[in-house]
């Protein structure tokens, strides 16, 4: 809090180019040329919250900080090759296990002590509207005296952002490294806020699909459920980070922090714990849609399967009717067939009354099975 105000770093700022990342395999914008390809991105070196030196290069910035006591060095990397992480370990004193995590990534956020330096992992979430997709990027922060190293592997943060506004509140910059990583951690947790409305609007649409008896909710309920689960691994171990830094950095209760400081983190944790509750809710929500929709899944197949079964019956029905006079007319045809046959030697051929006794006969095997289909319903 500077003047009687919240400093809320990052708040409004769009994209900057300087600070533009992109994922992999997603091109960058047209109008977006000077894209870093990894590196070095930004170099700044601040005496009591003003900037007095922008180096071109990591030598140029280690001499620069050397040269002038009481200053700090903020230096942004994108996605570094092992030779410059090498020289700011070398530099900086970094532990070994801390530096190899920098460079594999794909680490959970985290805050792990080193001597004199802390190491931060964050995982920041930014969601596409076109894609209708949460996007999951990580960083790592080397914090120490006279220093600050951030590492990017992924689009967000607007580390950019951070850092101009960190550049007009000098009174804030000039409490030193713990400023720096507070500032990034209230920017991190900010941009968690449009990916929860955007999950939220998902879900609402999902809502929608499920009670229209979309056949691709299921799969789209599946996908959501995943981005929830990796949207809580990114948030909730953050808690016990910022828990940390409350505590003095290092969890020891140290006042090492400054108490202002204190003030700026307990509002972010706060801010952070309303996203970890909310993102709770949408897992608890996705698992009662899921079960809703399985239950509406059944029940349309349930009737699907009433109709075909009432279909079936019909079309047994029907095919009763058509075999019942099927043998009915059958009957008469066998008869005629076998008067017929025109042999000289037959019974009844040359009966006077052979002829009214065949249609007599016709008539009496046809009405005994209309009777008998009659009477078992097929007619």
């Amino acid at each position: 809090m500077v003047g009687g105000r919240r400093f809320r770093p990052g708040g409004g700022f769009g994209r900057q180019l300087d600070e533009y990342e992109t994922t992999v395999g997603v091109p960058p914008p047209a109008e977006s040329p000077a894209t870093p390809r990894g590196g070095l991105v930004d170099s700044a070196v601040y005496l009591r919250g003003h900037r007095f030196a922008s180096p071109s290069g990591l030598a140029e910035t280690y001499r620069c900080l050397q040269e002038q006591d009481g200053a700090m060095a903020w230096i942004g990397l994108y996605r570094p090759d092992i030779e410059q992480i090498t020289s700011l370990a070398r530099e900086f004193r970094l532990h070994d296990l801390a530096v190899e995590d920098a460079i594999n990534a794909h680490q959970r956020p985290k805050l792990e002590r080193y001597a004199h330096t802390l190491f931060v992992v964050l995982r920041a979430a930014r969601y596409d509207d076109l894609r209708e997709e949460v996007e999951f990027s990580e960083l790592h922060l080397f914090i120490g005296p006279g220093f600050v190293v951030t590492v990017r592997h992924g689009e967000a943060p607007d580390l950019a952002a951070v850092r101009r506004r960190m550049e007009t509140e000098a009174q804030m910059l000039a409490r030193g490294p713990e400023a720096v990583l507070y500032a990034i951690l209230d920017q991190v947790v900010d941009g968690y806020a449009p990916v929860v409305a955007g999950l939220e609007n998902d879900i609402d649409e999902i809502e929608t699909q499920v009670f229209g008896g979309d056949p691709n909710a299921s799969r789209r309920i599946y996908g959501l459920s995943r981005e929830v689960i990796q949207f809580q691994r990114a948030a909730r171990p953050l808690l016990s980070v910022l828990d940390a830094l409350a505590d003095g950095a290092d969890g020891t209760g140290s006042a090492s922090t400054d108490e202002e400081l204190r003030r700026y983190l307990r509002d972010v944790t706060d801010h952070l714990t309303q996203v970890v509750e909310r993102v709770d809710g949408f897992r608890h929500l996705l698992q009662n849609i899921l079960t809703v929709n399985a239950t509406l899944v059944s029940q349309q197949q349930n009737e699907e399967m009433r109709s075909l079964t009432a279909a079936s019956y019909s079309q047994n029905e029907e095919l009763k009717k058509v075999s019942s006079w099927a043998a009915i007319l059958f009957a008469p045809t066998l008869i005629g067939t076998v008067y017929g046959m025109n042999f000289v030697h037959m019974p009844e051929l040359n009966w006077r009354f052979g002829y009214l006794f065949a249609l007599l006969l016709m008539l009496l095997v046809c009405g005994t099975l209309y009777v008998i289909f009659k009477r078992r319903g097929w007619l």
